[in-house]
């Protein structure tokens, strides 16, 4: 009997995605890639991006579905409050450019960018979406608040895209009123 138990609690485990996300204080890997803004190819540069001030960097795994369309659009109406807070936002998924092109004009409203997340950038921010321990292509959805010194200040990794933008902007105010 107890062997039986045992071997079912380590099923339950071993069938539970492991939450893989860089931690708070980690430094984040620098990357450039491809994105869109109002329909426009650009380049984004972390470095960049984070000379300016502090970058929300939000994974999400496939524009022009629910969550992720709905997401993107409180992202956009949030825009000015992260503006004003001196923040830098950008989506990011493995969608091709010509989809984020069409997504940063119609749901983000060509407010933010989204970018092009490459297997390179899935994996130094360990966000691959995996089922039954297979890579889908897809990203989870995870969101990033990074420091101006290039640290995680923040994150938040959940499925439900509800809460990723009140927290983010939550932690890039914080930031803004520890400066």
């Amino acid at each position: 009997m107890r062997k039986v138990l045992i071997a079912a609690i380590l099923a339950v485990f071993c069938a539970a995605p492991a939450a893989a996300e860089l931690p708070v204080g980690a430094k984040a890997p620098a990357f450039t890639t491809r994105a869109a803004l109002g329909g426009e190819a650009m380049a984004f540069s972390l470095r960049a991006a984070l000379a300016r001030g502090p970058v929300v960097l939000y994974f999400y795994p496939k524009a022009f579905t629910r969550g992720c369309t709905l997401e993107a659009r409180q992202f956009a109406e949030a825009s000015e409050a992260f503006s004003a807070a001196g923040a830098t936002v950008i989506g990011m998924s493995a969608d091709d450019l010509e989809t984020l092109k069409r997504f940063s004009t119609e749901e983000c409203r060509d407010r933010f960018a989204v970018g092009v997340a490459t297997p390179q950038i899935v994996r130094a921010y360990d966000v691959a979406l995996q089922r039954e321990g297979r890579d889908t292509g897809l990203t989870q959805r995870v969101s990033y608040v990074i420091d101006r010194s290039g640290r995680i200040a923040f994150v938040h990794s959940d499925a439900d895209y509800r809460d990723h933008v009140r927290l983010t902007l939550s932690a890039v105010r914080r930031l803004a009123a520890g400066d």
